[in-house]
């Protein structure tokens, strides 16, 4: 019987799908990063009556001009002169970094990625053949990589490193300092910058700093409208880059990937992003009192240490429990009724780590935060 391939086989299903899927109905969760908002009424509106008015076929491969013209002024603040042609629209910010690394990713080179991660980079990166070298995010430095780290794993066969800010699972952001470092460092080494800021509107105490604008000719955007505006069942993203000749290439593979983006949908976005454009800074005010609210509360928890993250809607505190997993430790949660995901689904950085996704009320995360007191004191014996 003739088998599977190696790529099929060599991607498992991930640790943060695997909790999500054991849990039942009656647990408090923290597990999946998706907002419990539903999009602006005018977006949902605007996408009902373009499918009535018959945008119900294909669409150019890159996208409604329209939207892509609006989102290229969307960035005009950091790099003026983009226009719709160095926007791609994509089935996702998923979709978006399979196009990435598509286009820039050959067998036998490598693609430095952060760790903890995001749980897509690397089987993405080994779709195409390439290795994924993780660079460490630690607790100790608020999650942001040193130089001198990334320094030891770049080589002639790397060709691009992806940074994640504010980060999925950490929630880490970066300041201007920090971003110009890294921004040397990929320099330095001529390599592809990809830039995944799709929480780049939920960002709490200061303003985003993105890479958008800094070195133009290297640096690819991916971004996503599934956070910033509640639409993660919708599947629609973008691609951004001043680099023409990437972005012909990656518009060419978003043709044999998935043809086009949803046609009445980018009618959708396009309403949000002109009469809704507030939207995502009311979700943004919300989070931020959930925000205070479970960092206040795991930080009162014997043997949690937790940072108060200035972006997206996750913590990833250390919680000290001699002799067990972070995987253990969630199991345990699990069965006291809270879901959250182990450190150690976003790498072996994340070990002795718990992510918890702050996107339900602030009455179920008190409810969640009292549960997983009593189970963490009984698992420490305090």
């Amino acid at each position: 019987m003739r088998g599977f391939s190696d790529r099929a086989m060599d991607i498992q299903p991930t640790g943060v799908r695997k909790m999500f899927d054991m849990a039942g109905d009656d647990v408090i969760s923290f597990g999946l990063g998706e907002p419990d908002f539903q999009p602006p009424e005018i977006a949902i509106e605007a996408m009902y009556q373009a499918m009535k008015d018959g945008h119900n076929k294909y669409t150019t491969t890159a996208g409604l001009p329209a939207l892509r013209k609006k989102i290229a002024k969307s960035w005009d603040h950091v790099c003026p002169g983009l226009d719709e042609s160095n926007v791609c629209m994509t089935m996702s910010g998923t979709n978006a970094l399979l196009n990435i690394f598509a286009s820039l990713v050959n067998p036998g080179k490598n693609v430095l990625l952060p760790e903890p991660y995001f749980p897509l980079y690397g089987p993405d990166v080994g779709l195409w053949g390439g290795e994924a070298r993780f660079y460490e995010c630690l607790f100790e430095n608020e999650f942001v990589p040193t130089i001198e780290h990334l320094e030891t794993l770049v080589d002639e066969d790397t060709v691009a490193i992806l940074y994640n800010f504010p980060s999925n699972p950490t929630g880490a952001t970066i300041t201007k300092d920090q971003r110009d470092e890294l921004l040397k460092f990929a320099q330095r080494h001529d390599l592809w910058l990809i830039t995944d800021e799709v929480y780049d509107r939920i960002v709490f105490d200061g303003e985003h700093v993105s890479f958008v604008g800094c070195d133009n000719d290297r640096v690819i955007l991916v971004n996503s409208f599934s956070k910033t505006f509640a639409m993660t069942g919708w599947r629609i993203g973008y691609i951004l880059s001043a680099n023409s000749e990437a972005m012909a290439q990656m518009t060419k593979l978003q043709y044999y990937i998935t043809a086009c983006s949803n046609d009445a949908m980018q009618y959708g976005v396009l309403a949000a992003f002109e009469k809704a454009n507030d939207y995502p800074d009311e979700m943004c005010s919300e989070f931020k009192a959930r925000r205070d609210l479970i960092c206040s509360r795991l930080n009162a928890m014997p043997g949690v240490q937790c940072h108060v993250p200035e972006g997206a809607f996750y913590v990833f505190p250390k919680v000290d429990v001699p002799g067990m997993s972070s995987e253990d430790v969630a199991m345990e949660l699990l069965k006291g009724g809270v879901l959250c995901s182990p450190g150690s689904a976003f790498g072996p950085s994340g070990e002795g780590h718990l992510r918890f996704a702050y996107t339900i009320s602030r009455e179920d995360i008190s409810l969640g935060m009292d549960k997983t007191e009593i189970v963490l004191k009984r698992l420490r014996g305090d």
